[in-house]
């Protein structure tokens, strides 16, 4: 299963990215990991949404399509799936 999640930061800012396990991913991002250059400065609060695809290419479009959100349009997605 491909995923794409999004987690609240302690800045107030939300992060967007890919996995196929967000277990060990969000682990990675509260350890500080090195792969984790955005949440190593502002480390995640909490784990807001997660969205899940069979094929890798819709996750990672999907993804993409997210980064490329405002704000706004980011909370309008969330506050959807919590629907």
């Amino acid at each position: 299963m491909h995923m794409v999640y999004m987690i609240e930061c302690m800045n107030g800012g939300y992060y967007t990215g890919y996995t196929t396990d967000i277990a060990r991913r969000y682990q990675e991002h509260e350890a500080g990991n090195a792969k984790c250059k955005y949440t190593r400065s502002f480390p995640p609060k909490k784990l807001l949404a997660v969205w899940e695809f069979e094929k890798k290419s819709d996750a990672l479009r999907f993804e993409c399509r997210v980064k490329s959100l405002t704000r706004a349009e980011k909370e309008l997605i969330l506050e959807n799936k919590s629907k």
